[in-house]
């Protein structure tokens, strides 16, 4: 009589591997991925301080929401909302793949959101942020040339990290991004955005590292998102800007510029790569209110009578 071999249990960490190299068939960003791995860790961590088991098929209920009121107890709900999607999504993926009958998280809601408008720069911000980087130096021009991109497209930081030379069409006005899920779009330059690029490109070509096929090039080559979240920091604080800048504050702002000057929707999430209308909702708030005082100051109806 043959013997039954045990079948081995799923850890967390084990199920974390497999998920890992599912989200890079799916084409993934290394963001969403480090995103996800950060959730599981930080899960992880919370069943040991409890003495809790790692297997995924004993992880129940009680333990995914007592994590979850021990993130809405120390930080924003917005952290919570999006700890609770990363482990959603590894269960449902879990399942899907015959490791556990169902979820444990099937039932449960998500944490509430409040809908706040997001923060963006003031054109005075925008307008310090370029002044510190009128010289001629190689950082200059670069940095001058970052901004001008983020500033014109709103492109997010990893299809600005991931531009090559070859994406760049300087005739057109055009820069090809490779966005969430490997999709490529073509995003607009305006006139002083491409005179900017024009100016980084020559300077470029006298780089030790200019035969690479990476747009930006730091001191050892190309950048990293690392480097260039610490070149806009350095600027910011040259330009003495007292609230807190990071790439993606870019994006916030020129979605809220577009439609405050009556951009059409529809456009915006062509050129921001916007599949669902969700993230229109929340980046158009901050503009809300200004196109409803706009609105309000053409069409009163008190002023006639």
């Amino acid at each position: 009589m043959s013997k039954r071999t045990s079948v081995p249990k799923l850890t967390l960490e084990g199920a974390w591997q497999s998920f890992d190299r599912a989200l890079r068939a799916e084409g993934r960003s290394p963001e969403t991925r480090r995103a996800y791995a950060q959730s599981i860790t930080q899960f992880a961590a919370y069943l040991d301080d409890r003495g809790l088991s790692h297997d995924v098929a004993a992880i129940d209920r009680p333990n995914l929401e007592g994590w979850i009121i021990s993130i809405l107890e120390a930080r924003k709900p917005a952290t919570a909302a999006t700890r609770y999607r990363a482990l959603a999504r590894l269960f449902s993926w879990l399942v899907s793949e015959g490791e556990i009958p169902r979820s444990p998280m099937q039932g449960m809601s998500g944490p509430q959101v409040p809908e706040n408008p997001p923060t963006v720069l003031s054109l005075e911000d925008l307008r310090r942020l370029m002044a510190v980087c009128k010289g001629t130096t190689f950082d200059e021009r670069r940095d001058a040339a970052i901004l001008r991109v983020l500033i014109d497209s709103g492109v997010r930081l990893a299809e600005l990290t991931g531009l090559t030379l070859d994406d760049v069409d300087l005739d057109e006005g055009l820069a090809t991004v490779t966005g969430k899920g490997r999709r490529r779009r073509a995003v607009p330059l305006g006139a002083k955005a491409t005179a900017a690029l024009d100016r980084y490109l020559r300077v470029r070509s006298g780089h030790p590292h200019h035969r690479t096929s990476s747009l930006w090039l730091g001191q050892k080559g190309p950048m990293t998102a690392t480097g260039m979240r610490q070149a806009i920091q350095r600027r910011a604080r040259q330009a003495g800007l007292e609230q807190r800048v990071w790439p993606h504050l870019f994006r916030h702002t020129g979605a809220h510029q577009w439609l405050a000057a009556g951009g059409s929707e529809g456009d915006l999430m062509s050129l921001y790569g916007w599949k669902s209308s969700a993230m229109l909702r929340r980046y158009g708030s901050s503009a809300a209110a200004e196109r409803a005082r706009k609105a309000h100051a053409e069409l009163s109806l008190g002023d006639p009578l």
